[in-house]
């Protein structure tokens, strides 16, 4: 039997420069464009040269045939530790956590961590049919192309087991909704009300056409380095408490109804030593309501199966006594590919530092951010979390 260690604790490590590209519905430019911008962004906002990146971790469904590597030259760069993690939803957790190792170990001193992707008129299906060979084999031959129906499975198995109604996964996308309309980048701009919500037309029932996110073209991104490099460079810092990630969770389920961080959720805060209670922000990975309901309950705000009577009981909005996806979320701001992995976290990094403006929460210290991706048919099989703090705390 295999015994199982502590991990090390991240001590010393933080995060700073959240960068966010601004979102266009669609773009002529390359996923490279909208990477390098985003990389030219980190350079001006921590005030250091490029050649002072000696780390690069990078995520993008569209800048094939080129990965990591092929970047470096683009934009100028000579690393010491490279990465590219193809992991959807769960890029920026799993980035991260592998950054923060690099730089605990002396690897790398300045990792930048980047997500972007083009939007094409034909971009969001070529990336669909090319997404997995899952897909191409035992999806699209039988018309069931696309995360919408797949879904659509998660979500009618999950309402019926728990009693959800289309009331209680329409709150948290009005509440998002209210968010993105404090966020000048935000693609959605009028309100949406409950009832526009229930009378949307249906994509994949009970899948409706405001469960779904908008693909659009945008980057985001961050750097991981140690304490004593950003004091030295006077940057603004967010201390990482912890992380967890995980694959293929639960695969005896017969649909899923859970995630992987129910597998890892205690250590989880018992690392960062704090509670759900503790947390002044939460950004869950929204690529559709129903997977932000799981969220909060694999996540320890409530027991499974109680996630609908949590988003009745609760104010999602940034003013109110849960704030939830404060930026609005992909639901609300876009799914810019890869980079959609990195919205929860990088609004949650500006939220400690007291740097989001008009979408900031008062008093924020104390933020959690998560990822989950790469479906299959019937389940995502990637999930993370991170736990992080501002500077104050």
């Amino acid at each position: 039997m295999v015994t199982k260690t502590l991990r090390a604790p991240y001590d010393g490590i933080v995060m700073a420069a959240p960068v966010t590209i601004p979102y266009v519905r669609y773009s002529v430019e390359s996923a490279q464009w909208w990477i390098g911008q985003a990389i030219r962004e980190l350079v001006t906002q921590a005030g250091i040269k490029v050649s002072d990146i000696d780390g690069l971790c990078v995520s993008s469904f569209t800048m094939g045939p080129d990965s990591g590597v092929g970047l470096t030259q683009h934009f100028g760069l000579c690393v010491r530790w490279l990465d590219t993690i193809p992991l959807g939803g769960a890029s920026a957790i799993a980035a991260l956590r592998r950054a923060a190792r690099a730089v605990q170990a002396h690897d790398a001193d300045i990792v930048a961590c980047v997500a972007g992707d083009a939007n094409h008129v034909d971009s969001f299906r070529l990336t669909l049919e090319n997404f997995s060979r899952f897909n191409q084999d035992a999806v699209y031959p039988y018309g069931a192309g696309g995360a919408n129906s797949s879904f659509a499975l998660i979500a009618r198995n999950y309402m019926r087991t728990y009693g959800v109604t289309r009331e209680d996964l329409g709150k948290i996308a009005v509440s998002q909704r209210a968010n993105a309309l404090r966020n000048p980048h935000a693609l959605m701009k009028s309100p949406l009300t409950m009832e526009q919500y229930l009378a949307a037309r249906p994509i994949s029932d009970p899948i409706h056409l405001f469960d779904c996110v908008m693909p659009c073209a945008g980057a985001e991104a961050f750097l991981v380095m140690r304490d004593d490099t950003a004091k030295s460079l006077g940057l603004p810092a967010a201390k990482l408490l912890s992380t967890i990630e995980r694959y293929n969770a639960f695969a005896e389920d017969p649909m899923q109804v859970r995630g992987g961080w129910a597998m890892d959720i205690d250590e989880l805060y018992a690392m960062a030593g704090v509670k759900p209670d503790d947390l002044d922000v939460v950004q869950t990975y929204d690529d559709y309501p129903v997977i932000v309901m799981m969220q909060f309950e694999d996540l320890g705000f409530c027991r499974k199966g109680e996630g609908a009577d949590f988003v009745r009981q609760h104010d999602l909005t940034i003013g109110g006594d849960f704030p939830h996806n404060v930026s609005g979320g992909q639901l609300s701001v876009g799914q810019a590919g890869a980079a959609g992995a990195y919205l929860g976290l990088v609004e949650g990094l500006r939220q400690v530092l007291g740097t989001a403006g008009p979408t900031q929460v008062k008093d924020a210290k104390l933020a959690l951010a998560s990822g989950f991706g790469m479906i299959n048919y019937d389940r995502g099989l990637a999930s993370g979390a991170a736990i992080f703090a501002g500077p104050s705390r």
